[in-house]
C-alpha cells in the first residue's frame, strides 16, 4: 500500500503524453472544423491556394463567410512534403547504414567515440543554420554542378532533365533534409549495432564469413526493428522540418513540381510563410485552413508511425544467420 501513491504518480505522468497528443488533435479538429466544412475533399485535390480579395466585403458560400475568390487547396504542398521527404530518405538511409556499420565495425573503439560524437553534433545544429548554409553553399552547387550532372547522367528520364534553374527547389530541399536526417538514423542504428552480442559475431566468423558478410548477414538482421524505427524517426523529422526547407525550397504556390529542380513548398514551411498573410483575413477562414493543413500533417505523421509499429512487429522475429 505504501507504493500506491508512487505508482499513481507514475501512471499520471505516463498519461500526460497521450493526453497532450489528444489535446493537440482535438484543438486542430475543432479549430479547423469550419474550414473542413467549407473546403471539403477539394482541399486535398486542388492545386489552387488563394486568399481572395481581402479588401472587399466577404461573401457567404456554403453557409460560411469568406473573402471573394478565396480558394484553399493543398495538393501542391502535400506533393512537396512527400517528395522532399521521400528523396531525402532515399539518400539518407543507405548513407546512414554505411556510416553506422563503419563506426560499429570498421574503426577501433578509441576512434569510434570521437567519430560518433561528430555525427551526433550534426543532429543538434539549429535548422536555420542548415538553411543558411543551404542558401549560400548548397543552392549554387545544385544549380551549377549537381543538377546538371544528374541531368547528364539520367536526363533521359523527364523528371531529371534540367535545362536551367536557380538551384532553389525540390533537389536542394531534399539534400538539406538528408543532412538533417542522417545523424538521427546513424546514431540510432549505431547504438543497436554496438549492442549485438559478441557471441553472434563470433558464430558468424566461425562459419567463415568476412567482416562485411558478418555485419550484413548477422548483425543487420538482428537490428532490423531498430533500423525501421530509425527510418521512421528520420521521416518524422523530414515531414515536420520548417525553416531549413523554407529557405531553399523556392516557395512554390499553385505549381506542381515538373522536374527535380522545380520550386516546391511543404506543408510545414507553407504554414509558417503564410501565417502573417492569413491573419489579415477578417473572416478567419484562411487561418482555419492553415490549421487544417496542420491537421493533415498531424494525421500523416500518426499514420506513418502506426505503419512503422506494424512493420517493427513483422520484422521483430529472430532472424536466422
Amino acid at each position: 500500500m505504501k507504493l500506491r501513491p508512487f505508482r499513481l504518480t507514475l501512471l499520471g505522468l505516463t498519461c500526460l503524453i497521450p493526453a497532450a497528443l489528444g489535446a493537440v488533435l482535438l484543438f486542430l479538429a475543432l479549430f479547423s472544423w469550419p474550414a473542413i466544412r467549407f473546403n471539403g475533399i477539394g482541399f486535398l485535390l486542388s492545386e489552387t491556394w488563394s486568399l481572395g480579395n481581402l479588401y472587399a466585403d466577404p461573401v457567404k458560400q456554403g453557409g460560411m463567410l469568406v473573402p471573394i475568390g478565396a480558394s484553399y487547396g493543398i495538393l501542391v504542398f502535400l506533393v512537396g512534403t512527400l517528395a522532399t521527404s521521400a528523396i531525402a530518405l532515399l539518400i539518407a538511409v543507405p548513407v546512414s547504414l554505411g556510416v553506422a556499420m563503419f563506426l560499429a565495425e570498421g574503426v577501433s573503439p578509441r576512434l569510434r567515440g570521437g567519430l560518433a560524437l561528430i555525427v551526433e553534433m550534426l543532429a543538434v545544429v539549429p535548422s536555420v543554420v542548415y538553411g543558411l548554409w543551404g542558401v549560400t553553399v548548397l543552392v549554387p552547387l545544385v544549380a551549377h554542378v549537381l543538377a546538371p550532372a544528374l541531368s547528364d547522367a539520367i536526363g533521359f528520364i523527364p523528371f531529371f532533365r534540367v535545362t536551367s534553374g536557380s538551384g532553389f527547389g525540390l533537389f536542394a530541399a531534399a539534400l538539406v533534409l538528408t543532412l538533417m536526417v542522417v545523424p538521427i538514423i546513424t546514431t540510432t542504428v549505431l547504438d543497436a549495432l554496438t549492442r549485438v552480442p559478441r557471441e553472434a559475431k563470433e558464430a558468424a566468423y566461425a562459419l567463415g564469413t568476412t567482416r562485411f558478410e558478418m555485419v550484413r548477414k548477422a548483425m543487420l538482421p538482428m537490428v532490423r526493428p531498430s533500423i525501421v524505427g530509425a527510418v521512421i524517426l528520420g521521416l518524422g523529422r523530414a515531414l515536420g522540418e520548417t525553416m531549413a526547407v523554407l529557405m531553399v525550397s523556392g516557395g512554390a504556390l499553385n505549381y506542381l513540381p515538373g522536374t527535380i529542380n522545380s520550386p516546391v513548398s511543404t506543408m510545414a514551411s507553407f504554414i509558417v510563410s503564410q501565417l502573417d498573410s492569413a491573419e489579415q483575413d477578417p473572416t478567419g477562414m484562411a487561418v482555419r485552413s492553415l490549421a487544417e493543413i496542420a491537421l493533415v500533417l498531424f494525421i500523416i505523421t500518426v499514420v506513418v508511425n502506426v505503419i512503422a509499429r506494424l512493420m517493427v512487429r513483422g520484422v521483430g522475429k529472430p532472424a536466422r544467420v
